[in-house]
């Protein structure tokens, strides 16, 4: 590897005419700023500058290096300064994922207020059922529920939601209220198809757990689809609180079980690895953990943050 901060440091002498200016506006040793262009010439089995004790000269060799040599040590000044700018002011493209259901019920609606607030970032969201490759496909940022498996990624817990049981008053008044999970032999379920639970739902009370076989002619393999089925009363279903918490509070549909809970969960905003996250992407996870602050569903988180 060619040997760049010599060739930087020698761009500083060069333009100094002094080994210890050079040190003093580098924050070098002279001793330093000396073994370093000792070493290049030693490399290059050349000599770059003239020393003599009044002053120091560029050789011909060292006048054809000069200007290249400057020109890194600009590159290098002004790769650090914009990746510093870059830290420091939100602007630029991000790339975040989200999951469909998630994202069309409390992202998509947010998005404009983000982008006005922020008139110089470009965002790029795509809405994916699929398993998110976040550094192999170049997102900056995923929002998925459930921690990510990968321990190198970081994450920042969002929110954390519940799930209650819902169904429509046409459809308790049809099948009756239950009081034990035991009862919803008898009513219908809207079954979903993209969750390992599928049939097997269980619910939860202090010192008590029952997973209830749940049967049903209605499957989805989408969140989204859901809620009209259990509105029309063709089912019950377990839903999130973010799709159901208007109704619920409309009296649209009827909170079943209420001292049965299934299992919360919590939706996570994913980065790459790295210590610092660029201004750009600060303010998004800032900005939607004041949003889903603000949210009468949204749950004290019940994970740990990594």
């Amino acid at each position: 590897m060619p040997d760049f901060e010599a060739w930087a440091i020698f761009a500083k002498v060069a333009e100094l005419g002094s080994f210890s200016h050079a040190a003093e506006e580098l924050g070098l040793a002279s001793t330093t700023v000396s073994k370093a262009i000792t070493r290049i010439e030693q490399r290059m089995q050349t000599t770059l500058l003239h020393r003599t004790t009044r002053k120091l000269s560029l050789t011909e060799t060292g006048r054809l290096c000069v200007e290249r040599a400057a020109r890194m040590l600009a590159d290098g000044r002004a790769i650090e300064a914009d990746v510093v700018e870059e830290a420091a002011v939100p602007r630029g493209r991000v790339r975040m994922a989200c999951g469909t259901a998630f994202g069309l019920a409390t992202v998509v609606p947010i998005m404009p207020t983000f982008m006005k607030r922020y008139a110089d970032i470009e965002l790029d969201l795509c809405l994916t059922e699929d398993e998110v490759d976040l550094i192999g496909s170049g997102f900056d940022v995923c929002i998925r529920l459930g921690p990510p498996p990968d321990s190198t990624l970081r994450t920042v817990r969002l929110i954390s939601f519940a799930r209650p049981l819902v169904g429509s008053p046409a459809l308790v008044e049809e099948h009756g209220a239950p009081s034990d999970p035991a009862d919803l032999a008898r009513f219908p379920a809207i079954i979903p198809t993209n969750v390992p639970w599928g049939n097997d739902w269980e619910f939860e009370r202090p010192g008590e757990t029952q997973v209830v076989r749940m049967t049903g002619r209605y499957h989805i393999n989408h969140a989204t689809a859901v809620l009209p089925a259990v509105a029309q009363g063709l089912g019950v279903a377990l839903l999130p609180d973010f799709f159901v918490h208007d109704e619920l509070k409309s009296g649209r549909l009827l909170h079943l079980l209420p001292d049965w809970a299934a299992a919360p969960k919590s939706a996570y905003m994913v980065t790459p690895p790295g210590v610092a996250r660029p201004a750009r992407v600060r303010v998004l996870i800032d900005f939607l953990r004041e949003h889903y602050g603000r949210q009468a569903w949204a749950q004290p988180p019940t994970e740990p943050a990594s």
